[in-house]
């Protein structure tokens, strides 16, 4: 009689295992089966998220003009033909960007409200 009582408990712990072992697997293909759903959300998020970032380059109606300055002082010697340049001063560099949207009423910058 006690044998036949451990055989059932015995059975019955095999059977939870099988049980447990059955609903992870549920659980995972049911994960691999939303996957693509998952990833299509996170990425539309994160291009919604870089979207209400600010102002982004137009292609079409951006206008950019770009000033560069560039001054040194320099010491030049020709002495038995051999030509010597020597750097006075340390070279300065001055960039001045001005950059400006054409046409406004054009650009879509997000959702509008």
């Amino acid at each position: 009689m006690l044998k036949a009582i451990n055989n059932r408990l015995k059975n019955k712990k095999g059977q939870s295992t099988l049980e447990y072992a059955i609903l992870i697997v549920i659980i995972i293909g049911a994960l691999l089966s939303i996957q693509v759903y998952i990833k299509r959300g996170v990425q539309g998020r994160l291009k919604q998220s870089t979207d209400d970032i600010g102002d982004q380059f137009s292609v079409g109606n951006q206008n950019a003009v770009t000033r560069t300055t560039t001054s040194s002082v320099t010491n030049q010697t020709f002495i038995g033909g051999v030509s010597r340049t020597e750097l006075m001063e340390n070279e300065t560099t001055n960039v001045v960007i001005n950059s400006e949207i054409i046409d406004v009423e054009q650009e879509f910058w997000g959702q509008s409200q």
